[in-house]
């Protein structure tokens, strides 16, 4: 298969990238040269170009057609369209990375089917907040299924996308906490957290593409009630004891507990039926937190962006009388 990758040097691309390679796919990846693409060798056709500030996809602009393209870096419709106009009768399927955000809360089902956000009022809003997010990745959907055709259109839902390479270390905050012991600050132990690996969902959407499976899948992996997920991550004999902080508290503190919000349920519990008939495998929590240690180890255990310092977290835990 010939393979074109949008934006594929950084996390859930990288992922598709060496999922793709190693399964022999000659692939080119489009990216802007600036995040890991040094470290992306072997059989990888790199076109540099850029889909924001000055859109440019001349790379592209050759006699040339793909099998299939993962698009794993489109936040607004805009880049879902230029792309189209760029490529969009020269490549067999397109697979196009969403989020179970794009869902509409009020509406949302266990399953696949269930509807999706409403237009944002303003079709040209493209600053990607919170609140704009959901909606957002919903009219990228629907831009993906006008241009490409729902026939050779394949969308991928995932939940929290975690493991090796995730720029965000929300994930990896937890598994090094987790790997630290003692009482450890969390928001609500009745919550659920749903995870999936990056490994797996990039594996996926090569699948898909090798496939032309087309339709819309929840990409996701274990889910659990938050306490159960963080017992599973703690590498054995390390001894912890989960602590409910308030989110007044939190919020005074300045700080934030990564994953562990007062998501929707049926955000956060979805069971992938489609996506594992279609041939997702998704491994286990501890494996993905067993990895993401290795990882941080490897890159030096950085200061992470996100969640609270250990004096920060003493702190916390002093207010719920845990410290």
């Amino acid at each position: 298969m010939r393979l074109l990758v949008i934006g594929g040097t950084s996390f859930v691309g990288r992922h598709a990238v060496e999922a793709a390679v190693e399964a022999g796919h000659d692939v080119a990846v489009f990216h802007r040269g600036r995040t890991n693409a040094d470290l992306l060798t072997g059989r990888i056709d790199h076109r540099i170009g850029d889909r924001d500030g000055n859109p440019d996809y001349s790379s592209l602009d050759r006699a040339e057609t793909w099998d299939a393209v993962l698009d794993v870096s489109a936040y607004v419709p805009r880049h879902v369209h230029q792309l189209a106009d760029a490529i969009g009768d020269r490549v067999g399927h397109y697979v196009h990375v969403s989020s179970i955000s794009a869902y509409d809360e009020a509406g949302i089902t266990p399953d696949e089917d269930s509807p999706l956000a409403a237009d944002l009022a303003d079709p040209t809003f493209e600053e990607v907040t919170g609140e704009a997010y959901g909606p957002l990745k919903a009219m990228c959907e629907r831009a993906g299924l006008a241009r490409f055709g729902e026939d050779r259109t394949a969308i991928v839902r995932p939940t929290y996308v975690c493991g090796p390479h995730d720029s965000t270390d929300r994930f990896t905050y937890w598994a090094r906490r987790m790997a630290r012991g003692g009482d450890v600050a969390i928001l609500s132990p009745s919550a659920p957290l749903q995870i999936v690996d990056g490994r797996d969902l990039g594996a996926f959407m090569v699948r898909l593409a090798a496939d032309a499976t087309a339709g819309g899948f929840d990409g996701v992996g274990p889910f659990a009630p938050v306490p159960e997920l963080l017992a599973a991550i703690t590498p054995e004999g390390v001894e912890t004891r989960l602590v409910g902080v308030g989110a007044d508290a939190i919020e005074a503190a300045g700080v934030r507990l990564p994953l562990v919000s007062q998501e929707a349920d049926a955000f956060m519990t979805r069971p992938g039926t489609r996506a594992r008939a279609a041939g997702l495998e998704t491994r286990s929590a501890s494996e993905t937190a067993s990895a993401t240690r290795e990882w941080d180890v490897a890159r030096g255990e950085p200061a992470l962006k996100v969640g609270p310092s250990a004096d920060q977290e003493t702190a916390l835990l002093s207010t719920a009388g845990g410290a």
